[in-house]
């Protein structure tokens, strides 16, 4: 039963040979290229993360970082974490913050931790697909760069998205000259269907071909950015560079109705939280209340706002806070908090435990034949990072300074070589040990409660994979409740009677690249409205063995 009705703006695409979703055409083609040339899933990923640097640069970056979760041949699953981390010389009390108004808890005097140098954290991105690519890859990484130097070099289309993103942005990079003269020509945004090209960009390219990952951590591209750095307030250094590792992590699993649940640990929080939402769920009949029902609106609102209070005092870097996992995924814990939820009313929620970011990024869901699976999600923080790039190098720098408490003295408050706390949300679901499922998406704070929906849009309301990805979402960490277009005003109407201040808004989070396995071994790509998405699928082969042409 659907409450909330609503028709898909895509469709999905099927494939036996494998699949590859990502938030750009361009990038899908780049990563179905190496599929096709005998590639594995990871070559694939790792070449539509480098041609989404090309074509989504106000979304990622090799000075970004991420999470890869991949699911190997063998069924063995790891979760590379390349999230960025605060330089050496970093200090708690570094910022200002200009509020304590909660809503506006990252604000800080200037915005010194969103725009400029002093907002960029150690890059991860570069390090962790070279390490992706060298443990788990078949091809060489001159090859799977091969379709990023193209587009950056020849150029490609813009879209009207990325023409929406450079207008959102235009007078913070008008204030840069390089990223002025790519994005600005003439004073104004560059208009949709124009030709971008980045030469300076195509060059470094070539350089992490030829040099690997040592190009920035130990080469010229680091000793630019660390220059650059240190003529204009920024504090990295070329030491911070060289000290920053790729850390594999095994990865958060939780039950649900009969699927494993799989995903990334600490400082990621979607792994725990998303578990801990399952948890409470499953004592409810949630595909009986209908999908978009006043009842199942209310209880995903409650359940995120659970997740969230746990959230801001537990969840972030394990090297520097307790997480207490084991807790927060218990069966026990959830029937706790699951106590205090009251289906005639809204509350307002605090931890149950105690402890001892950004709308803009891009996501890939790639799979093969052989059974290797990636989810990855990577980020330069916001629309194009802290807005400031490399000159001679093309190279955009990240923000994600802004993740961190700007406050000392608490889980996320910045140390030196802490990791930003991330919503990064690459997912996987198993049944019988087999995969069914694998997703994820970009929209910072709202990334793991849109992952978790989609989840129960597969689970429990027995949605499709296109369904699940573009059904209206709804969001909240204890204040407003915000709630897409295709929620019934009639629903809302309740909401608000049960005490709920509900905001309608165009978009919550970003686009959605999922693939469903089926028993079959066909898989189906899908993409949703909320971006560029396309899912690319790959059939057919080679001619069977043994057959010759003869005339």
């Amino acid at each position: 039963m659907r409450v909330a009705e609503f028709g898909c703006e895509k469709r999905p695409a099927t494939g036996s040979r494998g699949m590859v979703v990502t938030n750009h055409p361009l990038a899908s083609a780049a990563g179905s290229e190496m599929l096709l040339a005998g590639g594995n899933a990871i070559d694939a990923a790792v070449a539509s993360l480098f041609a989404l640097t090309v074509v989504e640069p106000m979304m990622v970056g090799v000075l970004g970082g991420g999470l890869s979760h991949i699911r190997l041949a063998d069924e063995t699953h790891v979760v590379l974490d390349a999230l960025s981390t605060a330089p050496g010389a970093a200090r708690p009390d570094m910022y200002h913050p200009a509020s304590d108004d909660i809503a506006r808890a990252r604000e800080t005097a200037g915005r010194a931790n969103l725009v400029g140098p002093l907002a960029v954290a150690v890059p991860g991105a570069l390090a962790g697909w070279c390490r992706a690519l060298a443990d788990h890859g078949t091809m060489a990484l001159d090859d799977v760069l091969q379709p990023a130097i193209r587009l950056a070099s020849r150029g490609f289309k813009i879209t009207p998205y990325l023409t929406d993103c450079v207008t959102d942005t235009a007078a913070d990079l008008a204030r840069d000259v390089g990223l002025a003269a790519l994005f600005l020509p003439d004073g104004a945004p560059i208009a949709a269907g124009a030709i971008l090209r980045q030469p300076d960009y195509a060059e470094s390219l070539r350089l992490i071909a030829a040099e690997g990952a040592g190009a920035l951590f130990g080469g010229a591209l680091g000793a630019a950015l660390a220059g650059f750095m240190a003529a204009n307030g920024g504090l990295i250094t070329e030491a911070d560079l060289a000290a920053f590792r790729v850390i594999a992590r095994a990865p958060i699993r939780g039950p649900y109705r009969g699927f494993e649940i799989v995903g990334p640990p600490p400082p990621s929080s979607a792994g725990v939280h998303i578990a801990q939402m399952l948890n409470i769920l499953e004592a409810y009949d949630v595909g009986a209340m209908g999908f978009g029902s006043a009842d199942s609106v209310h209880l995903l609102a409650e359940v995120l706002k659970i997740a969230f209070a746990d959230r801001a005092v537990a969840t972030a870097d394990p090297d520097f806070v307790h997480v207490p996992v084991d807790r927060l995924i218990s069966r026990d814990y959830a029937a706790e908090r699951r106590a205090g939820i009251d289906m005639a009313r809204a509350q307002n929620w605090g931890a149950g435990i105690s402890a001892g970011e950004s709308a803009n990024t891009t996501h890939v869901t790639v799979a093969d034949a052989m059974g290797n699976v990636v989810a990855s999600t990577h980020t330069i923080n916001s629309l194009f990072g802290a807005r400031v790039q490399i000159p001679g190098t093309g190279l955009i720098a990240n923000n994600y300074m802004y993740n961190f408490e700007p406050r000392p003295g608490r889980a996320l408050s910045i140390a030196p070589g802490k990791r930003v706390f991330t919503s990064m949300a690459p997912m996987m679901a198993l049944k019988d040990g087999r995969i069914r499922y694998a997703l994820g998406l970009p929209g910072g704070l709202r990334i793991f409660p849109s992952a978790f929906q989609a989840l129960v849009n597969l689970i429990d309301h027995g949605m499709s994979v296109q369904e699940a990805v573009e059904a209206p979402r709804v969001w909240t960490e204890g204040g407003v409740l915000e709630l897409e277009p295709a929620i019934p005003d009639a629903v809302a109407e309740v909401l608000v009677a049960r005490g709920h201040e509900v905001v309608r808004v165009p978009r919550i989070a970003g686009g959605m690249s999922a693939i469903a396995f089926g028993a079959d071994g066909m898989m189906t790509g899908a993409a949703c409205w909320r971006a560029d998405g396309t899912p690319v699928g790959v059939s057919g082969g080679l001619a069977k063995k043994g057959v010759r042409f003869s005339i």
